[in-house]
């Protein structure tokens, strides 16, 4: 779940910024060398991925997905365990857990076996053309699986991951969350408290041909506004005893919404409205059904929409400045919000999270790669990383880069695969020895 910005650098070009390898142990030269020498073994496992669809709704595909990946972690070493979520209407998460030398730090890896296009999309064949390669989920989020076994493998292959303490969290998911989300992220989240670093291998994001790192993720909160009015004939309407009508009242505090509530970091979006003489929204809340005549005065106005936050108190605060323009409501009108639940929690970019950006940036620096400056937070969407982001540090966006997302079209920039597998193996290889 994430968006695409600016151009791509090839690999070779960014390579090209500074002398490479120029800080780096035998063993994490051993780990570049593994991950070039398995490229096209990890394409060919991305492929394979691809093609079997899993959309958030195709339990079985969602499932299979799992089995895949457990092929992958068990020869590493990983005790892996899928945990059904029925109770949450969903197929379920892969949890992979290697012990390693007691006293160390433990890594929580993050990803998801999911994808948005459902088993009815006419997007479904993983399609390779040169250095690209189009699919559903192809980077979102099946390249950040392969991003993980690939540093994995290179991690084995020199000696590094042996004793190494890494829990990976694989969710089913998080394209479209079960219900109640309490159930559905349980797992994640007693992840997190076990944890002292969290990566999040969703996408990576570029601006203008550069790498972004990535220290926050938004808040994804969901409202519904019912205005209710008295119904007459429309000759009436502005009259004391009748009032402006549903309608009227609705548009007025979504006036005031757009005019009062704009602050830093904030977004909030009207995503659908319905009203008439009588009107609804389905169970689902993605479709209204409304009836009513141009000579009548609405009795009732419904509008559904969410907005994003950079922490819990900004949520907090504009929840309650919502409210408080909803209740000014206008005589002869009621007006009511109700704030959903099941919403995704916001990832502050916290002084431990922009340090763990330094520590990937001393990577960069020693793989000859450029700086990854941080990105803007604005420019990233809501994601599973948040749900443990009050427990740990974390960093997000060691997934591939790809454009597209989410659409059929949906292409993966293979290369990428190469310099973020390098990135992740060494960070994890020395961030693993390191003490709590």
């Amino acid at each position: 779940m994430r968006h695409w910005f600016g151009s791509v650098l090839t690999g070779a070009a960014i390579l090209a910024a500074s002398p490479a390898n120029a800080g780096l142990s035998s063993a994490e030269k051993h780990m570049n060398t593994t991950v070039d020498a398995e490229y096209e073994r990890t394409v060919a496992l991305l492929e394979q991925l691809v093609n079997q669809n899993s959309g958030s709704l195709n339990l079985a595909g969602v499932e299979a997905v799992g089995r895949m990946m457990r092929a992958e972690l068990e020869p590493l070493g990983f005790a892996v365990t899928w945990k059904p979520m029925a109770l949450a209407h969903r197929s379920g998460h892969l949890i992979a857990v290697h012990k390693g030398k007691a006293g160390t730090k433990s890594l929580l890896l993050i990803a998801h076996l999911d994808t948005v296009f459902e088993k009815d999309s006419p997007f479904q064949t993983f399609v390779r053309r040169g250095d690209e390669a189009e699919g559903p989920g192809a980077g979102d989020d099946k390249g950040g699986l392969v991003v993980i076994v690939s540093a994995l493998r290179a991690m084995k292959a020199a000696g590094t991951l042996k004793d190494a303490n890494i829990e990976i969290v694989m969710t089913g998911d998080e394209e479209d969350s079960g219900d109640p989300i309490e159930i559905a992220r349980a797992d994640l989240v007693a992840a997190g408290k076990r944890a002292d670093v969290a990566l999040d291998f969703e996408g990576l994001s570029i601006e203008n041909g550069r790498d972004m790192g990535s220290i926050a993720r938004r808040s994804s909160n969901s409202w519904t506004l019912t205005t209710t009015g008295k119904t007459g004939h429309s000759s009436l309407i502005f009259n004391a005893a009748f009032g402006d009508g549903a309608i009227y009242e609705l548009a007025r505090i979504l006036a005031r919404f757009r005019q009062e509530l704009p602050e830093p970091n904030l977004t909030f979006n009207v995503g659908l409205i319905a009203g008439g003489t009588d009107a609804a929204f389905d169970a689902d809340g993605i479709r209204a059904t409304a009836r009513g005549k141009s000579n009548i005065i609405p009795a009732i106005g419904l509008a559904r929409g969410d907005f994003r936050t950079l922490s819990d108190e900004q949520t907090e605060r504009v929840k309650a400045r919502m409210a408080a323009i909803v209740a000014d409501h206008a005589p002869g009108t009621t007006a009511n919000i109700r704030f959903e639940g099941g919403g995704y929690p916001a990832m502050a970019p916290t002084e431990g999270n922009k340090a763990l950006l330094a520590r990937l940036n001393s990577v960069n620096r020693d793989l000859g790669l450029p700086q990854m400056e941080a990105l803007d937070p604005l420019k990233r969407g809501a994601g599973d990383i948040s749900f443990v982001a009050k427990d740990v540090d974390g960093l997000v966006g060691l997934g591939t880069a790809s454009r597209g997302d989410h659409a059929p079209g949906e292409t993966v920039i293979l290369d990428s695969i190469r310099r973020q597998a390098k990135r992740a193996a060494i960070l994890m290889s020395r961030l693993s020895r390191e003490r709590p």
